[in-house]
């Protein structure tokens, strides 16, 4: 049995906009032992919520590629409202196991608790 391990990222500290911001987590993860990322929204950059930009794209690869799941914390119209690209591709990644979108830390618990 395979045990979770969740890192918590504060809300505060600088955005993750690119690869090399999300390697500091990733590396921040290994540190701490977690298998799990939790990044409020608040901490990502309003690009990451731009599909077109590629900023979601090259940090959620840089997590798939060290085994690490990356959880978005909150309300993802906090940078402003979601396309309906954006709303299914968040839909599609919660279906998954490698990119989570939840409403609060509560929810997270209650899903890493159904997968056991």
């Amino acid at each position: 049995m395979v045990t979770t391990r969740v890192l918590a990222v504060a809300a505060d500290g600088s955005p993750v906009a690119d690869e090399a911001s999300a390697l500091d987590l990733i590396g921040d993860a290994f540190g701490a032992g977690a298998n799990v990322v939790s990044v409020p929204v608040e901490r990502l950059s309003p690009e990451f919520f731009r599909l077109r930009s590629g900023v979601a794209g090259a940090v959620v690869q840089k997590f798939a590629n060290y085994r690490l799941r990356l959880v978005v914390v909150g309300d993802a119209t906090y940078h402003g409202p979601t396309s309906g690209p954006v709303d299914d591709w968040m839909r599609e990644a919660n279906r998954g196991r490698e990119l989570w979108f939840v409403a609060d830390d509560a929810e997270l618990e209650r899903r890493l608790d159904a997968e056991g």
